[in-house]
């Protein structure tokens, strides 16, 4: 009897971390089955237009940025999201868009794209983008000149892998981590922001007002002003959110449970 209660106390961990996992899935398969993904639609006749949420360039003179965030392309998008960054300095006429795109590298490219003249608001394969955060004015000019650094360092132009990571989304979390500033706060289903470069097992959260450790973005435990407080299990993160009173659910994203005011 002994030697049984031994190999169950063994066995508990496990069955626990499987049992969460499957919780954490409800989130993403609630997604697939009610999210009104586009599951239909080939990518080479997918719509990538502008979204009608940015700026026309040519009327708006002050400095700006976007971050954004879509849908992951067909039954993808049940999971994650493909997120990039836009800026237009001030009196600029175009947008410069920066992302990571993984098939660059079957054309032996860098997958760091850096577009120029494009719309920054575009459509991800039909998914229409969020825009995660914006900023714009006096001060911008000089996040965008760190912005443009932070993208030439990114420490993994020829890798690219969509599990857990190094994604697009790892890249643009390694831009808001050099840039602090912009205190950008990734949702959860930016499968890969927890992802630290070049082997660090701690870091700062991606919006810089806290901290994370991390196991190759297969696991990690964070705490921050922005992100709250978020866990993440082989990519599906979950948390609280109490700076913007949201849960942060897999598959889900950010889910408000109070409104202010």
């Amino acid at each position: 009897m002994k030697g049984g209660r031994y190999a169950y106390s063994w066995l508990k961990w496990p069955l626990r971390a499987v049992a969460l996992l499957g919780i954490l899935l409800l989130g993403p398969l609630g997604v697939l089955a009610f999210g009104g993904l586009d599951l239909g639609t080939h990518w080479s006749v997918a719509s990538k237009g502008s979204s009608g949420q940015a700026p026309d360039p040519r009327q708006e003179a002050a400095a700006l940025v976007q971050v954004y965030g879509a849908r992951a392309y067909s039954w993808r998008g049940a999971f994650g999201i493909h997120s990039w960054i836009a800026t237009k300095p001030s009196n600029a006429e175009e947008y410069t868009v920066y992302q990571v795109i993984g098939w660059n590298l079957y054309r032996g490219r860098s997958v760091v794209t850096v577009t120029h003249g494009g719309p920054p608001d575009f459509l991800w394969y039909g998914a229409t983008p969020e825009l995660l955060l914006e900023r714009r004015g006096p001060g911008v000019d000089a996040l965008i000149d760190q912005i443009q650094a932070a993208a030439s360092a990114y420490p993994y132009p020829d890798q690219y892998q969509v599990w857990p990571g190094p994604n697009s989304n790892t890249f643009v979390a390694f831009v808001a981590r050099r840039v602090p500033e912009l205190g950008l706060d990734l949702p959860p289903t930016a499968i890969g922001k927890d992802y630290l470069t070049e082997g660090h097992i701690i870091g700062r959260m991606p919006s810089g007002t806290g901290w994370q450790v991390s196991l190759n973005g297969l696991f990690s435990l964070g705490l921050a002003w922005e992100e709250g407080f978020e866990f993440n299990l082989l990519g599906l993160s979950a948390g609280i959110d109490l700076n913007d009173l949201a849960l942060r659910l897999p598959g889900i994203g950010r889910l408000t449970v109070f409104s202010e005011g």
